[in-house]
């Protein structure tokens, strides 16, 4: 049967760059996994090998620590930026660039010969300790004239141990689980936020800032919401985004529900007054749900969550 080449790209995926900013004596690190993904005219290497069209993945993960170098890496988003606009505007077959980068975070170590000394503190400026909460992830996409950047984080693991309630669900033969008035709810976040900045033309947002507030509202709606089921928390988070980030449009959010059952303790002679739990790895309730501003359509991938 004859066959036609459908969508594709090639580049070089987690290339682990770490830029130190050597600001006097003091450092800033920025820990990045890149992953470069090009796509245009690739018909020919594909039906009949010829490599005329082909930059080589090589030479991408090289651009990638140059332009450590040469931009530094003042956030993700802006170094993904730089990265997409040179392979577009510098290789004609080269139509589409996809960016995506992982962001691990560090912070500073206090030192025990000066007890005024902790982390955070300028004083320590030069030894880091990787942060053990979430993984900043984008992807930034670049046809040439129009650019698609989806900021998010994963592994964002967050409990409440009460203010939660699960009751008045549907029952069924099937169905054993009591109903909870006070309840755990815990569950690792995983969000993937869209900026409605698209154009050269228009004003870049601060990324760092962005992110940082984005993430602040998330973890103050959780903490915040009485929750009555987990999908009423994470629409409470994705609107608190929406309502007080004007570049964001969409966010889309992954969220496990870390179960936590109640231990029977009746057989040792104990009551347990919601205080001993086990906690359940597998299997889990998994939420997902898209919170848009309204009359935007939804653009960000079910995936996007994963990356």
């Amino acid at each position: 049967m004859p066959t036609i080449l459908g969508q594709n790209q090639y580049g070089k995926a987690e290339n682990r760059v770490v830029r130190i900013t050597r600001d006097g004596d003091t450092h800033h690190i920025k820990d990045l996994n890149v992953s470069v993904a090009l796509s245009g005219d690739m018909d020919d290497v594909h039906y009949s090998g010829s490599n005329a069209n082909v930059l080589p993945t090589d030479t991408t993960k090289n651009t990638v620590f140059a332009f450590a170098k040469e931009h530094g890496i003042e956030s993700a988003e802006q170094f993904g930026i730089h990265l997409a606009r040179h392979f577009v505007t510098s290789q004609e077959p080269i139509k589409v660039a996809r960016i995506r980068i992982q962001e691990y975070s560090w912070e500073r170590i206090a030192t025990s010969d000066n007890s005024s000394r902790f982390i955070g503190s300028d004083e320590v400026n030069h030894s880091f300790a990787r942060k053990g909460q979430e993984l900043r992830t984008t992807q930034i996409t670049y046809d040439g004239e129009k650019w698609e950047i989806i900021s998010g984080l994963k592994d964002l693991t967050v409990m409440n141990s009460t203010n939660s309630e699960f009751w008045g669900y549907v029952k069924d033969r099937y169905t054993t689980l009591k109903e909870a008035y006070d309840r755990i709810l815990c569950t690792d976040v995983a969000a993937a936020w869209r900026y409605n900045w698209t154009s050269d033309d228009d004003r870049m947002p601060n990324w760092e800032k962005s992110y940082e507030q984005a993430k602040k509202h998330i973890l103050q709606a959780f903490a915040e919401t009485y929750s009555l089921s987990l999908q009423q928390t994470l629409y409470q988070m994705g609107s608190r985004v929406i309502n007080s980030r004007s570049e964001i449009d969409e966010i889309r959010f992954s969220l496990p529900n870390n179960h936590h059952f109640l231990v029977d303790l009746e057989p040792f002679g104990l009551k347990n007054d919601n205080e001993v739990y086990f906690a359940a790895d597998r299997p889990y309730g998994l939420i997902e749900a898209t919170v848009l501003r309204d009359g935007v359509e939804p653009q960000i991938p079910v995936d996007m969550t994963n990356l």
